[in-house]
């Protein structure tokens, strides 16, 4: 009696164990999330054929160096869209080709260059969108990016924002230990004051999605929302 007592206590300990481990997995499975190629709306001199890929990298990096999700690589990404595209065309559900080896994306980001500015010495006043380069020496740049999250399933836009940034002088500013780094093209530019504002603003995305896809802490929800109603006064007081 002793002995199936002693048997059935281990049973249940054992029990508990698998079950809290199971739980503990899927509780710290961190959120797939891919990063699609930047896109431009502005004339800003500085964006050339590669720059889309180039800045789709630093979010990328800057993404995987939070640790908090798990970040597609370009070719994991790539073979998810192949894989969705393939299931879209496919009308006939009973031809439908078996792609499941791929895993899906939990969150889709989509970034736009939605504005640029800039200063330049003695001039005191605001280049906006410049299609040439200035002979002028730049002491100021200004950029924002047209950000939306889209769910992975669904395709709905789920988080939408405005995120800006800026810089002034050659200090680098952000959080410590950021892992974005200029490739290619911007490399030329990391330590001006566009590479500058431009890193600046990814950092600052960065720390948005984890605010509001990861964290969810009350307090930074309520900064951004205070920022964004900010930067909507800003704009409605604008003349042109």
């Amino acid at each position: 009696m002793r002995r199936n007592n002693l048997k059935n206590i281990v049973l249940v300990l054992l029990g508990c164990l698998i079950f809290g481990t199971a739980s503990s997995v899927f509780a710290s499975e961190k959120p797939r999330i891919g990063v699609l190629r930047f896109t431009n709306n502005t004339h800003a001199y500085w964006w050339q054929a590669g720059t889309a890929s180039e800045l789709q990298d630093m979010l990328i990096n800057e993404l995987s160096a939070t640790k908090a999700f798990h970040v597609l690589d370009r070719p994991e990404l790539y073979s998810l869209l192949e894989q969705k595209f393939t299931e879209a065309v496919s009308a006939d559900t009973r031809t439908k080709p078996k792609t499941g080896k791929t895993r899906g994306a939990r969150y889709l980001i989509v970034a736009t260059l939605s504005a640029f500015e800039e200063n330049t010495s003695g001039s005191g006043n605001s280049v906006k969108f410049p299609g040439l380069f200035s002979g002028e020496e730049q002491n100021k740049a200004y950029v924002v990016i047209d950000l939306k999250v889209i769910d992975g399933e669904s395709g709905a836009t789920i988080e939408s924002r405005s995120i800006e940034a800026n810089s002034s002088g050659s200090a680098l500013s952000g959080h410590p230990g950021n892992v974005s780094k200029f490739s290619g093209i911007l490399s030329k530019r990391e330590k001006t004051p566009v590479g500058i504002a431009i890193r600046n603003c990814i950092i600052e995305i960065t720390e948005y999605l984890e605010c509001t896809l990861i964290t969810k802490n009350a307090e930074c929800v309520k900064e951004y929302a205070a920022t964004g109603t900010k930067r909507k006064e800003k704009n409605s007081n604008l003349t042109w």
